[in-house]
């Protein structure tokens, strides 16, 4: 059985193609895009997020560290939107952890009654006074 040659990566008009792969040994067939020596758009994208993840976890995190206030839950989903706004991540994942935050809001109050419950009005306050930031008293 005969096997081809791999295409050339140069294309007709001098650009050079994406040299991203598949497991499988699949070439992407884009050019690449001037900004990145080695990639198309697509997979620079894609390069990109996988490298700023660790940046991104750490945005979105909450004020406190938990998700138990309101303010919590607020922080992050504008921390989300601006990281979607700014394309830095997948449009499915940022619906998929808006959803989660959407529940963890829901779930905020029943938090809210245990706490309180358990421990007292006062143990509601302390996590509140961990969650937010002090205002400052500038006019």
């Amino acid at each position: 059985m005969k096997t081809k040659p791999l295409p050339s990566t140069a294309s007709p008009s001098g650009g050079s193609r994406c040299l991203f792969s598949t497991s499988d040994g699949r070439q992407c067939t884009m050019l690449h895009h001037e900004s990145h020596p080695s990639l198309c758009p697509f997979h620079a994208r894609q390069e990109r997020q996988l490298l700023d993840s660790a940046a991104i976890a750490a945005e979105l995190a909450s004020l406190s560290g938990e998700f138990t206030t309101a303010s919590d839950l607020s922080h992050v989903l504008g921390k989300l939107f601006h990281l979607l706004a700014q394309d830095r991540i997948p449009r499915r994942k940022a619906a998929t952890l808006a959803y989660i935050a959407q529940l963890l809001l829901h779930n905020r109050h029943s938090v809210q009654l245990e706490i309180q419950q358990t421990h007292g009005f006062s143990a509601w306050e302390e996590t509140l006074r961990r969650a937010l930031p002090p205002i400052s008293s500038e006019s």
